[in-house]
């Protein structure tokens, strides 16, 4: 049988309990999963790429546990098909919180497709518990000093407050 690879991308900046959902429903379709963390040239995010690299290794090995050897992380700017193509996926995970969001990724499903009709597209819906979750909230929250436990992974938590408290 054929391995299955999928990949999933964002800038995880930071890693919240809403990606940290998706990943583990995207490791019940797939052997291995590629985290594709997007680097954005001209965009300064909170955490550098090895920054993210590092509290998503953490949080696979304390949440994930013997999934943890399945996730894969790389840096990838430009279209995720090539990337996906070059790493040897063939799935695409994108995760889905609302209406909002499943108009904004069919519409990309579609491109990709037609670009890429090789890779699937799988979308993975969020948990009810994390649907309001947002990275841009988080920073935001985190900026102002706000409460954001129940919104990220305890490592998270904890490298957020150490960065706003610089």
């Amino acid at each position: 049988m054929t391995k299955r690879v999928a990949i999933y991308a964002g800038s995880f900046d930071p890693l919240t309990n809403g990606h940290l959902d998706v990943l583990k429903g995207a490791l019940a379709v797939a052997d291995e999963i590629i985290v594709a963390i997007g680097v954005q040239h001209g965009k300064t995010p909170v955490f550098t790429f090895d920054e993210r690299v590092a509290l998503i290794k953490e949080v696979a090995s304390t949440e994930l546990r013997a999934d943890e050897g399945r996730v894969r992380i790389i840096a990838f700017s430009g279209l995720l098909i090539d990337v996906a193509r070059a790493n040897g996926a063939t799935i695409m995970i994108r995760g889905l919180r609302d209406g909002t969001d499943l108009d904004y990724e069919m519409q990309m499903a579609g491109m990709n497709e037609t670009m890429a009709p090789e890779l699937q597209t799988v979308f993975i819906p969020a948990s009810p518990s994390v649907r309001t979750i947002t990275a841009t909230l988080v920073r935001q929250i985190a900026a102002m000093g706000g409460e954001i436990r129940p919104f990220v992974p305890a490592a998270v938590a904890q490298a957020l407050a150490a960065k706003f408290k610089a």
